[in-house]
């Protein structure tokens, strides 16, 4: 059985409300878990104190009997230094801007210099 840390939520419409549980990875996203074990909620802002609720002891616990963390709760147990922060990836060099636009981007640039020394 392979474990995830990962979020379900809850909430009104719009009004988004989610609680950090550990689930078996085949369970649907918002269906049958086994241990909650937090609760995130976007609508507090960033520095709210309740914005991200964790139990550490119980996080720490299911770390150590191998659950994983998706990607979005990896990034919180980092913040909160319980477990490595997640590496940051660079965009994909596909999606960066093709030739012409990315020398358009230099001569607005070498032009707002221009004129920001001319005044």
């Amino acid at each position: 059985m392979s474990l995830k840390i990962r979020l379900a939520r809850g909430g009104a419409k719009k009004r988004p409300f989610y609680s950090i549980v550990i689930a078996d990875s085949r369970s649907p996203r918002d269906g049958r878990f086994i241990e909650k074990i937090g609760t995130y909620n976007p609508m507090l802002a960033k520095d709210h104190p309740e914005r991200l609720v964790l139990k550490s002891e119980r996080v720490q616990h299911w770390l150590s009997v191998g659950a994983q963390a998706t990607d979005r709760v990896a990034r919180f147990l980092g913040a909160a230094g319980l477990a490595p922060k997640p590496e940051y990836r660079e965009s994909p060099v596909k999606s960066a801007p093709k030739a012409k636009a990315q020398e358009r981007a230099k001569l607005d640039a070498e032009r707002a210099q221009a004129a920001e020394a001319g005044e």
